[in-house]
């Protein structure tokens, strides 16, 4: 590699808002996240399909699915 032409890697701690911390190397340094894998519902499973219009019901009604 040619010396002087690459950015500075420091180490980094990645803060999410519901507190979980993640160590790692980076050019920007350590900062705060809002959401990460251990918050988001897709990731934790509390994810909630939301069928305020009846479009799913609909869906299936018109296509003869049960």
């Amino acid at each position: 590699m040619k010396k002087g032409i690459h950015p500075e890697l420091k180490e980094a701690v990645i803060r999410c808002a519901c507190g979980a911390e993640y160590h790692t190397l980076s050019t920007k340094g350590s900062y705060t996240i809002e959401i990460c894998s251990a918050c988001h519902p897709f990731f934790t499973g509390k994810e909630k399909l939301l069928d305020t219009e009846g479009r799913i019901k609909k869906f299936k009604k018109k296509y003869g699915l049960k």
